[in-house]
């Protein structure tokens, strides 16, 4: 089930039920001739409106299982949340100590399991792949450079973007971290200071 408030407050609160089609989705998302992919999405048939995204979707028992992110215009009964997992960590700091300020790292990275999507000749084991680095970012001016494939931050190993992005939303601006990168077959450490997104 998901809840949200489509075509405005008028109709707030409007929930609607579903069945989760599959986890660990992976989606291509086209802007302005550019494209992205969100990955680790959970795929429900429940229907998302405008209004819908942000909201929660629902387990039988009332519990909150993902926040709605998007849907399929060109299909209909095909939608994506992002699993709760990821958002914990942002409840917790916005409950302790009243809000969140995002850190960030200043690049955009993909997942192994997306790169033969993008290039057929790339080929890593594990970590994830560095797809752009914004130059007005920590990780420009620590050397981070794109076709770097990050393996851990500081103990993390990393297989997914996602468990990069959820181990961001633990840490504050300005905090330190230090990032195992292999670059043309060579392992490098990079430290850098957090950013405010």
């Amino acid at each position: 089930m998901l809840s949200g408030n489509p075509i405005g407050f008028e109709f707030q609160r409007t929930v609607t039920s579903g069945i989760i089609s599959a986890v660990d989705r992976t989606i291509k998302i086209e802007e302005e001739e550019t494209a992205s992919y969100m990955e680790d999405l959970i795929q429900t048939d429940a229907t998302i409106n405008p209004g819908n995204s942000g909201g929660p979707l629902i387990n039988v028992d009332g519990e909150v299982i993902g926040i709605n992110s998007i849907k399929i215009t060109s299909a209909e009964g095909i939608g994506f949340a992002t699993p709760i997992n990821y958002i914990k960590p942002i409840i917790e700091k916005i409950t302790q100590t009243g809000e969140f300020n995002e850190a960030n790292l200043g690049i955009f990275a993909y997942d192994k399991e997306v790169i033969p999507y993008l290039d057929s000749k790339l080929n890593f084991t594990k970590g994830i792949y560095v797809a752009q680095v914004s130059v007005d970012g920590p990780a420009y001016t620590s050397g981070l450079k794109v076709g770097d494939i990050i393996q851990k931050i500081d103990a993390l190993d990393l297989q997914k973007m996602s468990e990069l992005r959820g181990y961001i939303y633990t840490k504050n601006p300005g905090d330190e971290v230090t990032l195992q990168v292999t670059r043309g077959g060579k392992t490098l450490e990079i430290r850098l200071k957090l950013g405010k997104k």
